[in-house]
């Protein structure tokens, strides 16, 4: 049960009845005529998920409403997600994907029946970041909504964006700190510059964007939720504006300049051997092709940064990459959606990932999302029935509650062993507070990428953390500190115990085979797991490998191996496709 603030309920009360008065009043305000210029679609959607909308199957914030022949609007909302991306127009890009006369049709009818029920100021999708969301596609793919149409009809196209640009222009500061604010922002702008009538938005909103990249965009080029999928988001829409800016002939601020030029780096350092974005709190791998498309419009050149990208490290060699969540997740609203993953690393062969964390669960409803976030969803070291970093009490955060982050760990820190492109050795005291124990890993990957030798210690390091452990090893009846290391695997690899169950061989669709073995000091076992992934209707079933053992002194320390088997050869033509981005 969320625990009730009256505070933060007020002022979500509050934000939303200045969101309903800026919009009734945007409502009455002076429309735009036209566009200044003709826009240009910049936004990617999957053909695949443009026919099942044509079709009547949504899939929207992982939920699935069939509805053939129903309007969007007239489903049912299973969960105010659901309904913000609906009032997004997300939907737009993957219809605009398909083009043919059915997706222009749908594309059509749902935006015009939108601004005949909502257009007057009324519904959920008077929010900033929803109506910067919004703005973007609906100017995107203005060509696919007007074609065919008539004069009164497009009239009303135009007064809707005059409406929403105005009304964005008064509501924008409201909007949460990060992307939401980024998406209003980048909305104001791209309506600014486009439409008739309102370019004198255009250069406040640029102003404020700069603003924004100062204040949120960090040093290293990351941002506060440490979120590599969220980086990306804000990422693209730095770029959109800057495109945007340009080809209406206005230079980009340098606070926004220097924004791009910063994450592009760090973006590359958080992308796997396979293209992917690493999956760490609360993010996914990116839309397909995402990635790629933004760092070439940046033009920025810039390899990957010699320390830590947004708090990870990055281990590479031949054709594997290893990804290691390297610091502390974030506390406050910034960690309403991470994770306690610290140390944990995701291990990626060529195209294929091999070890890999569940993921987020927000998709699949609350107890998922909570569960994804704990320790034992990722691939590290968790003391049994605890984790590295602990939640407080949900408080609401927008339209949902949201439990955030009021413990994690003090200190965490990296360091080469070497070269740090192929052996680090990394730690964190999150158990302190709880056991006395600190976690201690060190990964070393072989420079040909085919072999990965790992080592974790969970060890008592001060006098007043082994009087903890010893106040918690008595409790437990002398029993010692159960722990696990899990090894979470790919939905796509097949692992199967080998050597009498002293072993395990993972083989890849790629036909590598990868071979896991240990020193003997736990016990192996080959469990069941989960792939928590957008798009899908429900978790994947997967696997994981699992070391368990007891601490009975003040430490314990465990050998472990991930290598290619002996006969998989170093090159391999891998020309199978990977699986579908939906299971509907």
């Amino acid at each position: 049960m969320a625990e009730q603030h009256p505070t933060g309920q007020r002022q979500a009360r509050l934000s939303s009845a200045l969101n309903r008065i800026a919009a009734l009043r945007a409502a009455r305000a002076k429309p735009a005529t036209g566009f200044v210029s003709q826009p240009e679609p910049r936004t990617i959607g999957s053909y695949a998920r443009g026919k099942q909308l044509i079709a009547g199957n949504f899939l929207l914030a992982g939920f699935l409403i069939e509805g053939p022949g129903l309007s969007i609007w007239d489903l049912p909302m299973p969960d105010p997600s659901f309904e913000e991306a609906l009032h997004g127009c997300g939907w737009l890009d993957d219809l605009a994907a398909v083009g043919d006369r059915p997706a222009r049709e749908r594309a059509q009818g749902w935006v015009f029946d939108w601004i005949d029920r909502f257009g007057a100021g009324r519904g959920p999708g008077w929010t900033p970041d929803l109506t910067g969301r919004r703005l973007i596609r609906w100017i995107n793919h203005a060509i696919l909504l007007l074609n065919g149409q008539e004069r009164a009809r497009a009239d009303g196209f135009f007064r809707s964006l005059g409406q929403q640009t105005i009304y964005l222009s008064r509501r924008w500061k409201s909007a949460s700190p990060g992307l939401p604010r980024f998406e209003a922002l980048t909305g104001l702008i791209y309506a600014g510059l486009a439409l008739t009538g309102m370019e004198r938005l255009a250069g406040p909103a640029a102003q404020a964007l700069a603003a924004e990249c100062a204040a949120q965009i960090d040093a290293e080029g990351g941002i506060p939720t440490r979120n590599p999928e969220e980086l990306l988001e804000v990422f693209t829409l730095l770029i959109w504006a800057a495109a945007a800016l340009g080809a209406a002939g206005r230079s980009p601020a340098a606070a926004h300049l220097e924004a791009i030029e910063r994450i592009a780096p760090t973006l590359r350092a958080l992308r796997h051997s396979d293209g992917g974005l690493a999956r760490f709190h609360g993010g996914g791998r990116g839309l397909e092709g995402r990635l790629d498309q933004a760092l070439a419009a940046s033009g920025v050149r810039a390899g990957h940064p010699e320390t830590l990208a947004m708090g990870f490290a990055r281990l590479h060699g031949g054709r594997s990459s290893i990804i290691v969540d390297a610091s502390a997740p974030p506390k406050g609203p910034a960690s309403a959606n991470a994770h306690a993953s610290t140390l944990a690393f995701e291990l990626t062969s060529g195209r294929r990932p091999l070890v890999v964390n569940c993921g987020s669960g927000a998709m699949f409803g609350r107890d998922w999302h909570r569960a994804g976030r704990a320790t034992a969803s990722h691939s590290t070291l968790a003391i049994e029935g605890f984790s590295s970093s602990r939640l407080g009490p949900e408080r609401m955060l927008g339209r949902s509650p949201r439990a955030c982050f009021d413990e994690t760990p003090t200190e965490v820190w990296a360091r080469a062993e070497g070269d740090p492109a192929h052996h680090m050795m990394f730690g964190h005291n999150g158990y302190v507070p709880t056991h006395g124990m600190t976690h201690i890993r060190t990964l070393e990957l072989s420079p040909d990428g085919r072999s990965l030798r790992g080592e974790d210690t969970l060890g008592a390091m001060t006098g007043p953390d082994r009087k903890r452990f010893d106040t918690i090893f008595e409790r437990e009846g002398l029993r010692g500190i159960p722990f696990q290391i899990r090894f979470h695997l790919h939905p796509e690899a097949d692992a199967t115990l080998d050597m009498g169950g002293a072993a395990v061989s993972v083989a890849l669709k790629s036909g590598e085979i990868w071979v896991f073995r240990h020193d003997g000091v736990a016990d192996l076992s080959l469990e069941p797991s989960v792939y928590l992934e957008k798009g899908r209707l429900r978790p994947r079933a997967s696997l994981q490998i699992v070391l368990t053992a007891r601490v009975l002194d003040y430490a314990c320390q465990i050998g472990w191996t991930f290598a290619k088997a002996q006969d998989t050869p170093a090159a391999i033509r891998d020309t199978r496709s990977n699986g579908p981005d939906s299971d509907i």
